[in-house]
């Protein structure tokens, strides 16, 4: 019986040993499976996380080009008023050059002063209307040239030794200027 025993103990202890592995096995195949599922869940997170990064990234470049695409469009917008702006006073400026004219030939002629006068207020209003807009008339002398501001239309000798070369003499026909920019250049007669 003893063998009986010794085989009954060893075949239970075997048993034993055998229920053990499994149970080591199925814990280690359940810690894989919890390591498994934590390693999908972390790259899934990482992909996530890489997914929202490269969507912030894409809405703050569309917000940038909004934004850019804003203040072109303001610039378009200033620049195409001004550009605007300029070509309505251009074309009052010849008016305003007649009515110079009619002044400077009517103070040479005789003419009646109630009519001077009224040519005087329709100059000045003109002028006015111009000084609002920030239009400012090229008409000066004794400056020196500036292809900017100036066409020459011809040349001649200085009328003294004083003035230099390439020295506004005569201002043929008025220039006029928003700012900067030179809407209408001076026609004027340059020194030598």
């Amino acid at each position: 019986m003893s063998k009986d025993k010794i085989s009954e103990e060893d075949i239970s202890t075997q048993e034993e040993v055998a229920e053990e592995v499994q149970e080591e096995a199925a814990s280690e195949t359940d810690n894989e499976k919890e390591e498994s599922v934590k390693d999908e869940k972390d790259v899934r997170i990482e992909e996530l996380e890489q997914e929202l990064s490269n969507t912030k990234d894409g809405l703050l470049r569309k917000a940038a080009e909004l934004e850019n695409v804003r203040k072109r469009v303001q610039r378009e917008r200033v620049q195409l008023f001004e550009e605007a702006k300029a070509g309505a006073l251009e074309d009052f400026m010849p008016i305003s050059d007649d009515l110079l004219r009619t002044l400077k030939a009517a103070e040479e002629s005789e003419i009646e002063d109630s009519f001077l006068d009224g040519v005087k207020m329709v100059a000045d209003k003109f002028e006015k209307v111009l000084e609002k807009h920030g239009v400012e008339r090229i008409n000066k002398t004794g400056v020196p040239f500036d292809v900017n501001l100036h066409d020459a239309m011809m040349k001649q000798p200085a009328p003294d030794e004083d003035t230099g070369s390439d020295v506004v003499l005569q201002v043929l026909d008025s220039g006029y200027k928003i700012g900067n920019r030179t809407i209408r250049h001076a026609k004027v007669i340059v020194s030598e």
